[in-house]
């Protein structure tokens, strides 16, 4: 299992890595981070990034695409329990664990760590 995941997290390293390199495009950093939530949010809506998910554990939800994939399983799963109303929040309830636990250990360590330079 943890090949599976370094082969599709490195495979998705890649693709953004030759996204900025090879695109005639000015493509910075910041659009691979939006299209990545946003492909992975797209794919998971279609039904495409759970398999993904399934063969590749971690190296699919590690990465942006992997929170695009939560973003739209809870907005799917807020639908289903308190109709339309339920695609805003029942995303943010799906991810907030992760962004909550990114503040704390952010603040952790820009507390307690000593930069040097």
């Amino acid at each position: 299992m943890l090949l599976k995941a370094f082969i599709l997290g490195g495979l998705i390293c890649v693709i953004g890595q030759l996204l900025m390199d090879l695109t005639p495009f000015n493509i910075t950093p910041a659009h691979i981070l939006v299209g990545y939530v946003t492909t992975g949010a797209v794919l998971s809506g279609l039904g495409l990034y759970q398999p993904l998910v399934d063969w590749g554990g971690a190296g699919a939800t590690v990465p942006l695409s992997g929170f695009g994939h939560s973003l739209a399983q809870g907005a799917i799963e807020g639908v289903k329990s308190k109709g339309l109303l339920g695609a805003l929040g029942g995303g943010l309830q799906a991810t907030s664990i992760g962004v909550a636990v990114a503040i704390v250990f952010g603040l952790f360590f820009a507390t307690f760590a000593r930069p040097k330079g």
